[in-house]
Formats: C-alpha cells, structure tokens, sequence
C-alpha cells in the first residue's frame, strides 16, 4: 500500500479536492494555447501539430488524475508533488506556441520531468519496498524514461526528424496503458493491479470536460471583446454561447450520470475508465476546443463566406463532439445509439454541401440547430419512455445492474 493512501470509505474524501481544482487551472491556460496554435496554423501540418499538442497536455493531466484518484491529496508530501508537477505543467504550456520551434526543449522537458519525475516519486517515495504499488509504478517509470528519451531527442532536433522522434515518444506513451506496461523479465500485471475510485475518477474527467467548455467561452468572449459590436457580431456571439451551452448539455443532461454509474457497475472497472475516460474523452475534448475555433472565426467574419478551411473547423468542432459522445456510449454502454452519429454525418453534410455557400454565421447557426435537434430528440424518446411507463436509462440501469467490461 502506498504511504499516502486516499483515504476509502469516506464519500467525501472520494471527491475532487481543492487542490485538484488548483491544479486544473494550468490546464485552462494550455487549452487555450492549444486553440491558439490552431487559430494560427489552419493548414494540414498546423493541425497534426495541435493534436500532438494536446495529446501531450491531455497526457500529462490524465495520469496525474489517475495517481490522485488513489493518493490523499491532503497529505503534505502529496501536495508538495502536485504542485511541483503543477509548475512543469504550466511551463509545458507555457512553451505551446513555439512547441514545433524554439521552445521544443522547454516544451518536452517539461513533459518528460512531469511523467518521469511523478513516477519517481510514486516509485521509490510513495510505495514501501516488495509491494505491487511499487512494482506497478516502476513498470509505468520504464515505459516512461524510454519514450522520454525520444521526446528529448526529437526536441534536440529538427523539422521532420523532430516530428518522427516525437510520433514515436507519442506511440510508446499512448500504447503503453494497451500492453499495460509490460516489461521483459516481471510477471504480467492485470486490470485488478490498479483501483479505480468511481465518484472521484469520473468527476474528475467531468471537470476537464468543464475546463474545456470553459475555455471556449473565454475564446469567445475575449474575441468578441476586440471587435466593433455589429449586429451580426452580436448575433454570431450569442450562437457561439449557445452551442457551448449545447455541448454542455450534451454531455452533463444524463451522460455523464451513465457512464459513472456504468463505472461503478463494472466488474473490469480498470479497462472501462481506461477505453471510455482516459482515451475517448480526449475525443470529446478536442471536440470542443476545435469548436471554439470555429466559433472565433465566425465572429471575426460573420457575414461572409469562409474559406475551406475555416468551414472545415467549423464543422469539424460539433462533428468530432457527437462522435466521441457515440463512441464512449458505445464502450460503456455497448450501444452507440444513432440520434448523435446521425448529427455528425450532417454536421458534415452541412459543411460540404452548403459550407462554400453561406456566411459563417448561417454556417454556426445550422450546426447549432444539429445540436439542438439531436437534444430534442432524445428528450422527446424520454418523454415517449415516461409514457409507456419505461424507466429512464439510469433507472433501468439500476433495475438490472449489467455489468460491461
């Protein structure tokens, strides 16, 4: 057992802690960079280098919440680390706009000294000598320390060698939790090896989805903020809230209730969080973040017909949200439903069909009435359930008590 245990058994030690809410706020500041690297850069090699950027950021924070989801944040040493990896988090984020060039060093030593010295810290600080916590933690050290070996080297280098290094550092770090992390010569480890808090894991993923949301609202308002207030800007301004709003709601209406109790439910709760909140939620964040880029271009240019590529952002925000929503019901539920794929396919359809033809604004308002059609939809199959007498789906979730896996 580690020395600084999250208390079990308390339901409101099992919730986010200030300290956890402290730390989050490094995070704000690196969504919106990553949004500003790709207002920058609206060109194929601009976006590979904003999903690299956010893939890392999103890195860094889900481990981190992983690590707090079992440790007892109220612990003295325990915030002395995350304050530490606090600081690299904020000098990672610091280092996002010139990522690709003369902060390369800044930004993936920042990372490597996060997941690196995190670990050491869990390793040889944390976990007493012989104990699986102290055999698990050095497993993921290793795979750690080898992908930073190419993370420093890619930074050491240039142009397209530094973005293979780096694809390879990305590779080891996202594959790792796959083979979980097995190491030649130490026995396998299973899904059991780890324990999953539900109330306080899901929350946690909950709120990077709030930071997230959040950060677009900042997008919007500081953006709007710059500008001569026409009436179409107003207009635009007003459907940009609403579309965050939508999302929102989304997500938090009863999805976000499902997929916990779903969690909680699970007889592999180890590989559930890990499918559906450590990889999946990274789509749904991306969602959002491109989506708060479209909404800035459609305020800066409301009445006027976007390029290809601003349509393509624009459309590509809400698209990518209701798929990643399909997706992680589809893996804590087993059925991706068909009201959300259906407002991606025509969130596309919009783009490519009408995306070259209207202004921005028409463009924003026709992708909020997808939001908002695929929100009345399921409402109206809840009031059509209510009426025959059928449970809601947390109800029937708790009648039956399935168990995913």
């Amino acid at each position: 057992m580690s020395r600084f245990q999250r208390a079990a058994g308390d339901p409101e030690r099992q919730r986010a802690t200030t300290l956890e809410l402290f730390y989050d706020l490094v995070f704000v500041f690196a969504i919106t960079q990553v949004s500003h690297l790709l207002l920058r850069h609206l060109d194929w090699t601009g976006v590979g280098q904003s999903a690299l950027v956010l893939l890392v950021v999103w890195w860094a924070w889900n481990y981190t919440t992983w690590v707090t989801n079992e440790l007892d944040p109220e612990s003295i040493v325990v915030r002395l680390v995350l304050i530490a990896v606090m600081l690299a988090s904020l000098l990672m984020a610091v280092a996002i706009p010139e990522a690709f060039g003369d902060r390369a060093l800044l930004f993936a030593g920042a990372y490597v000294a996060i997941q690196v010295g995190r670990h050491l810290f869990l390793t040889f600080g944390a976990a007493a000598r012989h104990t699986p916590e102290r055999e698990r933690a050095a497993r993921i050290l290793i795979w750690f320390a080898i992908a930073g070996v190419f993370w420093i080297a890619g930074a050491l280098a240039d142009g397209s060698t530094r973005t293979l290094l780096w694809l390879i550092a990305l590779a080891l770090d996202y594959t790792a939790p796959l083979h979980l992390y097995w190491v030649p010569g130490l026995r396998r480890a299973t899904g059991a090896t780890w324990e999953v808090q539900t109330s306080h894991f899901a929350e946690r993923f909950q709120l990077f989805v709030i930071i997230a949301l959040g950060e677009s609202i900042v997008l919007t308002g500081a953006t709007t903020s710059e500008l001569d207030l026409t009436g179409e800007r107003v207009v635009a301004f007003c459907v940009a809230f609403l579309t965050t709003a939508a999302m929102w709601w989304l997500y938090f209406n009863y999805v976000a209730q499902i997929a916990e109790r779903r969690l909680e439910l699970s007889t592999n709760r180890t590989k559930l969080a890990r499918d559906g909140y450590t990889y999946l939620h990274a789509l749904l964040v991306a969602g959002v973040i491109v989506g708060a880029v479209g909404d800035e271009l459609t305020i800066a240019h409301p009445g006027e017909v976007l390029p290809g590529p601003e349509v393509a952002v624009s459309v590509a925000g809400p698209a990518i949200y209701l798929l990643a929503h399909s997706l992680f019901r589809w893996r804590m539920t087993g059925s991706p439903g068909w009201k959300r794929p259906a407002g991606a396919v025509a969130c596309v359809a919009i783009g490519v069909l009408l995306g070259g033809a209207i202004s921005g604004l028409a463009l924003a308002a026709l992708l909020l009435v997808v939001l908002v059609a695929v929100i009345a939809g399921e409402y109206a199959s809840g009031r059509r359930r209510g009426a025959r007498g059928e449970p809601t789906p947390l109800e029937a979730l708790d009648a039956s008590a399935p168990r995913a896996s």
